[in-house]
């Protein structure tokens, strides 16, 4: 992918040192970079600690990008390091998956069908809590931002091919924990 005229021109802008540069920059990414940072932790705190740490790194590492590939795919490699690092350093990580999965459609919910619902996605949750880190970023960079095998891979740093297994390896792993939510009734 091409570089954007506008984030390359803010890329060199910032790269000789123009604070506004580096702010039309923050401005334009923070909030794709905090959704991703929140699906990956589940936590807002952790999630701000999460996009600031990017946002440092992304300031002090602007001079490394090169322009070979596109921005965002760099940025969000930025931000997958920055959350493999932040559970690396032990901080309680838990992605929110009610966008993830939307498993259960009911029109008219009534309060049963709500705590069935609640319990299905803390059961879910939970699943994925315990996913490798390596499945568990995979899972969201696929299922909440929507992103196809070769960004991810690009984002990783890895081929598309090792991007399908750890998704493969992430679905056996859902499929194996949730199949007694199957058997009791909820229907994906």
């Amino acid at each position: 992918m091409v570089l954007e005229s506008n984030d390359r021109e803010m890329v060199e802008a910032c790269r000789r040192g123009d604070p506004d540069a580096f702010q039309i920059l923050f401005e334009t990414h923070k909030d794709r970079i905090y959704s991703l940072a929140l699906r990956y932790s589940g936590d807002a705190t952790a999630a701000m600690d999460i996009a600031q740490e990017t946002f440092l790194k992304l300031f002090s590492c602007i001079g490394d990008f090169r322009g070979e590939a596109n921005f965002e795919t760099w940025l969000y490699r930025v931000v997958v390091n920055q959350c493999l690092d932040h559970h690396r350093r032990g901080r309680r990580l838990m992605p929110v998956v009610s966008d993830l999965l939307d498993l259960i459609r009911t029109t008219g919910e009534n309060v049963l069908h709500q705590l069935l619902r609640t319990e299905f996605e803390e059961s879910v949750q939970d699943v994925i809590k315990s996913l490798a880190p390596e499945q568990r970023i995979v899972v969201v960079l696929r299922y909440t931002e929507g992103l196809s095998y070769e960004e991810i891979a690009g984002i990783l740093g890895c081929s598309t091919g090792t991007v399908g297994s750890r998704l493969s390896r992430a679905h056996r792993v859902l499929e194996r924990r949730l199949s007694h939510l199957r058997r009791g009734g909820i229907r994906a």
